[in-house]
């Protein structure tokens, strides 16, 4: 029986982790969390957010190629002000109304990866 989803997993280049970190903690307020150390060894970066209930993995790939269609959906509160930090970081802020009960904007990581951001509507 699943119970909970423990992380996602993304990809990205080799050398891409400063990037990744002023990403995904200076923009989407994540905090980096510590690989084992076997892992670390590989790169590539792991985050955590909501007390470590929402975590993305980033890791290096050899061959990347970024995911334009798979992606991971990230709930937020306050999908507006939200929205605007990222395209103050220079993120495109892409609306989309087809999800009904939601509000949601599609944007990118910084090596290319498809990322979703939603907000339920009350």
């Amino acid at each position: 029986m699943l119970v909970a989803l423990d992380h996602v997993q993304l990809a990205a280049p080799a050398g891409s982790e400063p990037q990744l970190r002023a990403y995904y903690e200076g923009v989407l307020g994540m905090t980096e969390i510590p690989k084992p150390p076997v892992l670390a060894a590989r790169g590539g970066c792991w985050f955590a957010a909501a007390g470590g209930a929402v975590q993305v993995h980033v890791g290096v790939e050899v061959d990347f190629r970024p995911a334009r269609k798979a992606h991971p959906g990230l709930r937020v509160s306050g999908i507006d002000a939200f929205a605007a930090r990222v395209a103050a970081y220079g993120g495109a802020v892409v609306w989309d109304d087809h999800l009904p009960g939601h509000r949601r904007f599609y944007s990118e990581d910084p090596v290319g990866n498809r990322l979703e951001f939603l907000e339920p509507v009350e």
